[in-house]
């Protein structure tokens, strides 16, 4: 689906810096600074339309989020709703997440939610997948000690590559579901496309799963 252009997008993203920003490297090892409070820090990678962060910021004041999107037209939806919740414990990242390690210093991070991402269907641009190997060292380098990476989508295809993307890279699993709306999680917060794809009848996969910690493994601090 093509998205609208909104001229508007920019200005009003650089208009609110306590919200937003678009250059999250300025920011590295130093997040706990743009919240309220200094609290485990979750992060998620495509926002999309930003239901699930904002929804996962109200839900758990005692936890800071950090929403990223890649497309402005999207990300000023995010900030928009952020606009009217003001809520202390959520921020937001308008820019490309291909490199988290730009944005994000050694364990600062406690948990990164991937959900519904592109699921890159030819086999030759499996390297673009987010559960990729590649992107799975990048996640266990921002994540703490025994980090947790939580994975929702629809795709048969992505969830089977992930399995064994995240198995080959001797991740622990402590969550999989191959229905996840069947086996009744009440505290499961839905994303726009999740709410789309359940109602089409497409069973929601999830994958929840611990990088194992290793002795060299160390905290970024608040500088």
């Amino acid at each position: 689906m093509r998205l609208r252009n909104k001229p508007r997008a920019a200005g009003e993203i650089a208009a609110n810096p306590q919200y937003m920003t678009t250059t999250p490297m300025d920011f590295k090892g130093q997040w706990q600074r743009k919240f309220a409070q200094k609290q485990p820090l979750s992060i998620e990678v495509g926002s999309g339309k930003g239901r699930f962060i904002v929804e996962m910021a109200k839900a758990y004041p005692e936890r800071n989020f950090i929403g990223i999107e890649i497309q402005p037209s999207v990300a000023i939806m995010i900030l928009e709703k952020q606009l009217v919740e003001q809520l202390p414990n959520l921020y937001l990242i308008q820019a490309d997440g291909g490199d988290l390690t730009d944005f994000f210093a050694a364990g600062e991070v406690a948990q990164v939610y991937l959900n519904f991402s592109d699921p890159w269907p030819k086999t030759r641009h499996a390297k673009r997948r987010l559960t990729h190997r590649l992107f799975l060292a990048m996640y266990q380098t921002i994540l703490q000690p025994a980090g947790q990476l939580q994975f929702k989508t629809d795709n048969r295809g992505l969830f089977e590559f992930s399995l064994i993307s995240f198995n080959q890279f001797g991740m622990q699993f402590n969550e999989l579901s191959l229905d996840l709306h069947a086996d009744d999680a009440p505290d499961n917060i839905e994303t726009e496309y999740e709410q789309r794809f359940s109602q089409m009848g497409h069973p929601i996969y999830l994958i929840q799963a611990q990088f194992k910690a290793s002795t060299s493994d160390q905290p970024a601090t608040d500088r």
